[in-house]
């Protein structure tokens, strides 16, 4: 797996145009394209399921593991990886700080929702 770079990083943070699309079950063919929040913690680029577990994307990433995001006027394959632990506390105040005016807000750092917490990888 890849690493983002800074300035792949310091563009995606500014931006809240992410849109993740899971693999299908062929592996080849690309979902449909969702729009989720995104943020940035340690250099690493994490997403939520605001529907938690029964998110359609969510079960489509974990289960296939890569997919393609659209995010900043780029589009990258990319590789999905479940985050537990700790890492959620910082992962809940990068939401806070980026989105803490929304109303939303709340929901996204629900536990119900923290289990749903993805790290996001380029490709190779």
């Amino acid at each position: 797996m890849g690493m983002w770079t800074r300035s792949e990083l310091e563009r995606i943070a500014a931006s809240d145009d992410l849109y993740i699309a899971p693999f299908r079950e062929d592996h080849k063919t690309y979902g449909t394209p969702t729009w989720i929040w995104s943020v940035i913690v340690d250099g690493h680029l994490y997403v939520r399921a605001y529907n938690g577990e029964a998110s359609r994307w969510y079960q489509a990433a974990i289960r296939q593991g890569a997919g393609r995001i659209t995010v900043a006027g780029t589009t990258r394959d990319v590789s999905f990886a479940g985050a537990r632990g700790a890492i959620n506390d910082q992962v809940d105040e990068a939401y806070r700080l980026k989105y803490g005016k929304s109303p939303y807000l709340a929901p996204m750092i629900d536990e119900r929702v923290r289990v749903t917490t993805i790290n996001i990888l380029p490709a190779d």
